[in-house]
């Protein structure tokens, strides 16, 4: 009832600022404009086809930056030497933006869809390797004292005891490094004309149509929101629930 009221408030906010504010309407469009154009670009399948593609892409480089991410995370954690050279290159590059990547991503790969996953890669990957190796390095040592006195060493030792008591750190990186993910394939998008929500984006401005542009924006807000609550939120509560850890988390 809450979030209910308000949503309430925040629409009649905007209704009131597109109305009395001191921009033209057709420059801040209502709420009522921007659901009406987004319904239309629902109806002519502009939309639907850009979210495939977004996500298509989103589901590559996000992948990507997995793959190479948490095996990373886990050798810094665990490799005095790894740590040594390869730490603060990765906490330094975290620092810079993912749009940073997007100049030299044009000079390696021109305007090609190359260069858009390379954006999501370089966007994502830095968050889900600093999130891996927090992880791994706040495992109990207790749990892997006793793992090396049991003898369980090698790939048992990683995917046994290792990787499954750092898993609820893992998928809060593994989240973090989607909305950086999600974030850098708009800004890829951008790049040139290849389809997906970026796309939209710029072809609403192009075309003057703020209702078009905002319409855009708030099917990105949904999208995320979706994947963070019925993915992640999802995933995260039934690990917790494993691992005892609701109780300590509501707390």
């Amino acid at each position: 009832m809450k979030g209910a009221a308000l949503l309430a408030g925040g629409l009649l906010t905007w209704e009131l600022l597109s109305r009395l504010g001191p921009w033209p309407r057709w420059l801040f469009p209502g709420p009522a404009a921007v659901a009406s154009s987004l319904v239309a670009m629902g109806a002519d399948g502009r939309l639907g086809a850009a979210v495939l593609r977004s996500l298509g892409r989103l589901a590559q480089g996000y992948s990507l930056s997995v793959a190479i991410g948490v095996p990373l995370g886990v050798a810094t954690a665990r490799s005095a030497l790894v740590r040594t050279a390869v730490r603060p290159v990765v906490l330094g590059m975290q620092a810079l933006p993912s749009i940073c990547w997007l100049p030299l991503a044009i000079l390696w790969f021109g305007l090609s869809e190359a260069a858009i996953l390379f954006v999501v890669v370089m966007g994502s990957l830095l968050a889900v390797a600093i999130g891996t190796e927090d992880a791994v390095s706040s495992v109990d040592p207790i749990l892997l004292r006793a793992a090396g006195t049991l003898g369980i060493r090698g790939p048992r030792f990683y995917y046994g005891v290792l990787l499954p008591g750092a898993l609820p750190g893992v998928l809060t990186g593994l989240k973090l490094g989607w909305s950086f993910a999600w974030r850098a394939l708009m800004a890829g998008e951008l790049l040139f004309v290849a389809g997906g929500l970026g796309q939209l984006l710029q072809a609403g401005r192009e075309l003057l149509d703020a209702a078009q542009v905002m319409g855009v924006m708030v099917a990105i807000v949904a999208i995320g929101m979706t994947v963070d609550r019925v993915l992640f939120r999802v995933l995260e509560l039934r690990v917790r629930r494993r691992w005892g850890l609701v109780e300590a988390a509501a707390a």
